[in-house]
């Protein structure tokens, strides 16, 4: 593993798995065209707004007595409605899902024959993974499933400390779960109309040959390439990876002590990924009443505003020679020389005129430039206004002079980046 790989994978074991870089080429090339993920962590520990399976570890005899006995008796969210978190999505931008079929408690969010502990044994009574990969797929996002290996119901009915990652938990280990997980896998593929991505957190034993046998053009993120939570690398990884970011401090739903990052902030971390070679999945958490929680209703709506004018800077690119220059990061549109320069930390008010010098992208004789989103024809209320992008290119650098004339906010105002485009770009 090289050193630049290293720096993703810090506090991260499950990324140190073994890979064997078993998805095809072609279907990795798809995966990095996708941009951005949506990951949905839903489960019966909802209710009570803790961590997500993790406070198992530790727990005592009552708490886990409340787990089995209780909540699913009031596992009722009655505002679900998967068509309603499919639209949302869709309009944020986002390209395809990742929605928690399992996670390491072992509650299932499917119908299943291999256990009692699942969701058709809750007053809520729906098959919730069928119908979130239905809704998700009608608007036109890509589905994928995360599956936990890890499975704390069926270690504690083998007799077993609840531990986490260590080898006597770990499916590689026990027969008798690999076999628990593979039923499961396949009851899941079954279900679903198709399984485009699959991320397994933990130590899948078999279960990518199964994948791919059930759909031989599935690519596994988690277990195949590096997935870092919270954290991105420091330079450009040439290797497809995923980056994973919830949008508080939390994955599961948590009712009191969040605190929500900016919309400026989830995009920032966007455009880094990308710039950096990566995909960017961002969490959301439903609550106990099957409802996306306001504020990452509102944060998926602002990421949204912004790729409704920027997402061709997002789609089906790579990275530039350098994946940034100060205040700017770039992106390159796939198999061309068409660059995108993302100003940050620059608020652009309307009809502003700004200069910009880049010294990492080299004008041509061919070289024409535009901010991403607007026509650069017109200033509304000001037909009399020059709206034309100037720029020269010398030995300091591109020098860009731009006016914003596109208008998100009635406002005027624009807290959020800012994209050039850049055409038959050469390197400086």
């Amino acid at each position: 593993m090289t050193d630049k790989l290293n720096r993703i994978f810090v506090d991260n074991t499950i990324d140190k798995l073994e890979r064997s870089r078993g998805n095809k080429p072609e279907r990795e090339e798809w995966f990095l065209d996708q941009g951005l993920g949506l990951f949905i962590h839903w489960s019966l520990d909802s209710i009570i707004g803790s961590v997500i399976s993790h406070w198992m570890i530790g727990a005592g005899e009552e708490p886990l007595r409340k787990m089995y006995k209780e909540l699913p008796s009031l596992f009722n969210p009655h505002r679900f409605n998967p068509d309603d978190w499919a639209r949302l999505a869709k309009t944020a931008g986002v390209r395809y899902s990742l929605f928690t079929t399992k996670h390491h408690s072992g509650f299932c969010m499917f119908e299943t024959k291999s256990t009692d502990f699942n969701v058709m044994n809750t007053p809520l009574g729906r098959n919730v993974t069928k119908e979130v990969m239905a809704s998700f797929r009608a608007v036109g996002i890509n589905t994928g499933i995360y599956f936990s290996p890890l499975d704390f119901t069926w270690c504690l009915n083998a007799g077993k400390e609840l531990h986490f990652m260590t080898p006597e938990v770990i499916p590689d280990n026990n027969p008798g779960l690999i076999e628990y997980n593979e039923m499961q896998l396949r009851e899941i593929f079954g279900l679903c109309e198709k399984v485009d991505t699959v991320f397994f957190d933990g130590p899948p034993a078999n279960l990518k040959k199964v994948v791919w046998e059930l759909n031989p053009d599935a690519v596994i993120s988690r277990s195949e390439m590096p997935t870092p939570e919270i954290n991105l690398p420091d330079e450009i990884v040439d290797e497809p990876w995923e980056a994973c970011y919830y949008m508080g401090n939390s994955w599961n739903y948590k009712a009191t002590n969040e605190k929500y990052r900016t919309g400026y902030e989830l995009l920032a971390l966007l455009i880094e990924t990308r710039a950096k070679g990566g995909n960017l999945v961002i969490n959301i958490s439903p609550n106990h009443y099957g409802e996306i929680p306001h504020e990452q209703e509102r944060l998926l709506q602002e990421i949204g505003l912004f790729m409704f004018f920027n997402e061709e800077a997002i789609y089906e690119v790579r990275p530039w020679h350098v994946p940034s220059e100060g205040n700017y990061f770039f992106t390159r549109k796939k198999n061309t020389d068409t660059v995108y320069v993302f100003c940050m930390n620059n608020p652009w008010r309307h009809g502003e005129r700004q200069q910009h010098t880049i010294k990492s992208v080299r004008a041509t004789d061919k070289t024409e430039i535009e901010i991403v989103g607007q026509s650069g024809k017109v200033l509304e209320h000001h037909p009399e206004a020059d709206t034309r992008t100037h720029f020269t290119q010398d030995a300091d650098g591109l020098h860009i002079d731009a006016m914003r004339t596109y208008r998100p906010y009635s406002s005027r105002d624009w807290p959020n980046p800012i994209v050039f485009r850049i055409t038959n770009a050469a390197k400086a």
